[in-house]
């Protein structure tokens, strides 16, 4: 029986583990979060902290006490814990030497362990000689909730009574959800990856990937193979997924493809369904945010899986809202009037920070503005909470791109350059967010992916000081938040041998468990509502709860950018032509009517 039809059945099903780091990265993105550039990386702080206080608990009681008898089974689980959380490779003698009992005494006891399913062997060399050992789901499971009680037990000895919400939201809310709260931190897949070469990826260099770097030797563990990870800037990730795709045989088991492009990548034969590859239930689909879900499906067809769903959103500075007595701004006409209101470039601050670089990072900023004042760039049905975007697959498609809407949209972006920095021309996705956490800006159109700038460094003004909102609208549009984000995606060249471990390592990468691993180290991408709804998750950022009640709410939408294939040439065509009207080298009616005839030809163009 197949490692494939044994998750199928539910058996042997330790809640697989995932991810990966880079040990090839190429980074073309100027100003990407790396894992240095925020805080110190491990795979599970609760579970680190635990294992290391019991630790250092059982050596003073060694110490302090005479006679005393050690505990081997105890001894042998907090060293397994230990090396897990460390990424080091266990061996059945470490194991028995950390035990502190005698040789023969020791492997009865460990036998003992692995009888009560705590710990799960996986061979280490062809011969089926040598093992490594690692901690079962079964055994995380339990640790974590004994940590837990361990940690509030602690608290009620030394007088820690009076806790606040954030340290008490053990009892409410998400933790009470079944399965959905408190997620075990990952465990080691029961057989290792058997993929020649390791397992190779290709992603953007944003900071939930770069989490990966941070964490390769940990996964590479929990994988069991090598991990060789590339990273490039969107444009350039664009480009090396359509090249790959020529070659006889893909460079990569997985590829990680931006939302907007999956009708091209579909359409060009770039990537595979995942009905063709695997059993999609194992996935879970129900627990995935509803519109990062939809948005990796082409013509009623899952091709990806979502490894982050990061809306955009407005950041503004709480404090200095409140200390000139302004509400945050639902509409646009608010935010020029608090743009306005905090603009004053002889002291160096400004109103707003936005993408407006020519080319992909204005193009973006376009479409999405556009939705804020109710205008899809492509006419697709109204529905309840937003347009059509799931039924794009084989349609006669017209662009929308220069209606009165669509005008509007234009001139608010004429408005915020008025009150932006003066370098706004060639800001782009991480250059808006660094002069808002400097304190230089008072708002700033960002990713939630992007917060860690400033929720990681005490040392910024924006620290602890940022409100978040959806998109603020125009007269006839409606709060938006809208959904980006990467799926992760099987090549369609893959050659047949390494898609059924390809596919594992696709589970592996998406469950919940690496999900609030990524957020405990920096991430602030959660796909799943099992994520966002967990305490010790919630207690990272508001993020995680704001992001789950706009979900709730209808405002994450994934139509502003539809997934149609000619979506990358209509963003940079509207990335091009609206950089010159904000240049003041065209009107912006005489822009907007380009770009409509212009995408009216793309539209009529078969994409192959």
């Amino acid at each position: 029986m197949t490692r494939r039809q044994r998750r199928a059945d539910g058996k042997q099903n330790s809640d697989p583990m995932q991810l990966s780091a880079a040990n090839s990265s190429q980074f073309g993105q100027s100003g990407a979060i790396k894992p240095s550039d925020s805080a110190a990386m491990t795979t599970d702080p609760d579970l680190e902290r635990m294992t290391l206080f019991l630790t250092n608990l059982l050596v003073e009681l060694d110490n302090s006490i005479d006679p005393s008898t050690p505990n081997p089974h105890l001894n042998m689980i907090l060293h397994l814990l230990r090396c897990h959380s460390e990424g080091r490779i266990v061996s059945p003698s470490s194991l028995v030497s950390a035990s502190g009992v005698p040789y023969a005494t020791a492997t009865r006891k460990l036998a003992e362990i692995e009888k009560a399913g705590l710990i799960e062997r996986r061979v280490r060399t062809r011969t089926g000689k040598s093992h490594s050992l690692h901690p079962s789901a079964r055994l995380l499971d339990s640790f974590t909730q004994l940590a837990d009680r361990i940690d509030r037990h602690v608290r009620s000895a030394f007088g820690m009574v009076n806790q606040t919400r954030e340290t008490t939201d053990y009892y409410f809310g998400g933790s009470y959800q079944p399965g959905r709260a408190a997620i075990a931190p990952p465990s080691a897949l029961p057989e290792p990856l058997k993929l020649a070469g390791g397992l190779r990826i290709l992603v953007h260099g944003d900071p939930t990937f770069m989490v990966m770097e941070g964490l390769k030797r940990q996964f590479e563990q929990m994988v069991g193979t090598s991990i060789h990870q590339r990273a490039f800037s969107i444009d350039r990730l664009h480009q090396e997924a359509l090249r790959n795709a020529e070659r006889g045989r893909s460079r990569y088991d997985l590829i990680a493809v931006d939302l907007p492009w999956l009708g091209e990548f579909v359409e060009k034969g770039v990537i595979r369904p995942l009905s063709d590859v695997m059993d999609v239930a194992r996935l879970d689909p129900a627990d995935f945010h509803t519109s990062g879900w939809r948005a990796a499906q082409w013509g009623g067809q899952p091709y990806g899986v979502p490894s982050q769903t990061t809306p955009e959103l407005m950041f503004y500075r709480k404090d200095l809202f409140a200390a000139e007595g302004l509400e945050p701004p639902e509409t646009t006409d608010e935010v020029i009037h608090a743009a306005r209101h905090f603009h004053n470039p002889d002291r160096g601050r400004y109103g707003v920070a936005w993408n407006a670089a020519r080319g992909t990072a204005l193009g973006h900023t376009f479409m999405m503005t556009c939705a804020a004042f109710g205008q899809p760039i492509i006419d697709i049905p109204r529905i309840a909470g937003g347009y059509d975007a799931d039924t794009l697959a084989g349609r006669d498609l017209r662009p929308t791109l220069n209606t009165d809407r669509a005008l509007a949209a234009a001139d608010y972006l004429l408005q915020l350059l008025r009150f932006s920095p003066p370098d706004i021309l060639s800001m782009s996705w991480y250059e808006r967010v660094r002069p808002y956490g400097a304190g230089r800006v008072a708002m700033a159109y960002g990713y939630t992916l992007l917060a860690p700038y400033f929720e990681l460094d005490s040392g910024c003004p924006a620290h602890g000081n940022t409100g978040y909102l959806p998109h603020p609208h125009g007269p006839e549009g409606a709060p938006i938040a809208p959904v980006g984000g990467y799926v992760f995606c099987v090549p369609a060249n893959l050659a047949e041998d390494r898609i059924e471990d390809a596919v594992e390592a696709l589970v592996a990468f998406t469950s919940p468990a690496a999900q609030k691993l990524y957020a405990q180290n920096g991430s602030r991408t959660a796909p799943r509502y099992s994520v966002g709804a967990d305490p010790e998750v919630r207690r990272l950022s508001p993020i995680f709860e704001l992001v789950d009640q706009m979900s709730w709410r209808d405002e994450l939408q994934f139509w502003p950018r539809p997934p149609i294939p000619q979506i990358s040439k209509i963003v940079d065509l509207c990335g091009q032509e609206l950089h010159d009207m904000l240049r003041g080298i065209v009107t912006p009616r005489d822009a907007l009517d380009r770009i409509q005839a212009r995408a009216e030809t793309l539209l009529q163009t078969k994409v192959t």
